[in-house]
């Protein structure tokens, strides 16, 4: 994989915050998470756990953006996420996140669902990605629910670990792979999150 490259990855993530419009009732939405989680820190770590569907695209995109925003914020948040089925964290999502500078090195090899030691910088720690039910021992507890499809938001069952959910749906760049239009696609929505990350984590700075 490539080399991490942290100013790239800062540039699109700065780059994504400044030139993505988010419409007023997104914006309410993410308003109303900084505000819960303002409300709910007390100076511990916080838990935010990105849940969809098959925790391979948006969940994933959510995570990393956050892993990253939680660094340029220098805020104590912690980002996982899951899936209410296993499948892999899909390939263009690797692709789509290492083209803007994230690396990702093989933690544990499998055909189906390799473990993946991510990082932006060769000094800051690294994120373990992976597909796994959003109840994994990985993500630690409590944790804010995001989900982000409409499938997990209907499908998802109750979590006693949640301290608060919200539904914050993405488009599924799914639709678009094997086409022509695949890698626009694909960093598209890792832009539009990113700009969304960039959103929500300031207005938590400010809160907190």
């Amino acid at each position: 994989m490539l080399k991490t490259n942290t100013k790239m990855v800062k540039d699109f993530f700065e780059t994504s915050q400044k030139n993505i419009v988010i419409d007023d009732i997104r914006k309410e939405l993410l308003l109303k998470i900084a505000n819960k989680i303002a409300v709910n820190y007390n100076n511990n770590d916080i838990n935010i756990n990105f849940i969809c569907t098959h925790n391979s695209r948006r969940s994933q995109l959510g995570q990393v953006w956050s892993f990253f925003a939680a660094d340029y914020f220098k805020l104590p948040i912690n980002a996982f996420s899951g899936g209410t089925e296993v499948t892999a964290f899909h390939r263009n999502t690797v692709k789509t996140l290492t083209e803007v500078g994230f690396k990702f090195d093989v933690d544990e090899f499998s055909h189906t669902n390799p473990i993946y030691r991510i990082s932006f910088s060769d000094v800051k720690p690294s994120l373990i990605g992976f597909s796994k039910l959003y109840n994994n021992i990985e993500n630690k507890t409590p944790y804010f629910v995001l989900t982000t499809c409409n499938n997990a938001d209907e499908n998802c069952p109750f979590i006693p670990e949640a301290i608060d959910r919200f539904h914050v749906p993405y488009i599924d760049p799914k639709h678009s792979d094997d086409s022509a239009i695949q890698d626009e696609t694909y960093l598209k929505t890792s832009g539009i999150i990113a700009a969304q990350m960039y959103y929500l984590f300031n207005e938590i700075k400010k809160l907190l």
